[in-house]
């Protein structure tokens, strides 16, 4: 297999998630600006041209970073990466991936975006944003993961994001849960093994 990730993007998650599962797979980066690999045109991988994109040994190629973490949970079932089919707890994570999907993850495109000035971003975060770091962190407070006590692919997707609030100037330290939670995370191996590789962490 092989990931396609841009270092400090929402690649992390299925690589960490790759890693829970025991997974051999090729990282190969992409360049976001030009679109290019080592390989050559990433739009050959996928039209979409957007990261992660996971590309199986048949050549298939699953895109979008919430279906990749369902696929490689439901393809490594022995590590119980997502509670069995039909059970209310895989719902559950279900609605943690679409929430961090949409809810956090697309409000950050704006914030990350080179054509929106400083007090824009701002405002946009403070009616945008804010209120969901509060919800997250209130969730939190009882709960060491999604979950509960037991960690899975929604945990990986939750973590990438919330690495992002330092990166456009949003201070979230005030948030305990949210600073135990990312504690929490940066203890496993198959993160800090993930932060490695991108040269997120020495």
């Amino acid at each position: 297999m092989k990931l396609y990730y841009s270092a400090g993007s929402c690649g992390l998650a299925p690589q960490i998630a790759l890693r829970e599962a025991g997974q051999s797979f090729d990282l190969v980066a992409v360049d976001f600006k030009t679109k290019t690999t080592a390989e050559g045109d990433y739009r050959q991988v996928t039209p979409k041209g957007f990261v992660p994109a996971l590309k199986l040994d048949d050549g298939d190629v699953i895109t979008e970073g919430a279906v990749i973490l369902q696929w490689i949970a439901d393809h490594n079932t022995d590590h119980d990466l997502l509670p069995p089919f039909g059970s209310r707890q895989r719902y559950e994570a279900l609605e943690w991936l679409n929430f961090v999907a949409t809810d956090l993850h697309k409000n950050f495109a704006v914030m990350f975006s080179p054509v929106l000035d400083t007090e824009t971003k701002a405002k946009f975060a403070e009616k945008n944003l804010i209120g969901k770091f509060d919800y997250v962190d209130r969730h939190l407070s009882t709960h060491d993961y999604v979950l509960g006590a037991k960690f899975t692919v929604a945990d990986t997707y939750l973590y990438n994001v919330l690495c992002w609030p330092e990166r456009v100037g949003l201070d979230i330290s005030s948030y305990a849960s949210i600073r135990d939670f990312m504690a929490r995370m940066e203890q496993r191996p198959s993160v800090r093994a993930s932060l490695k590789a991108e040269g997120l962490l020495s």
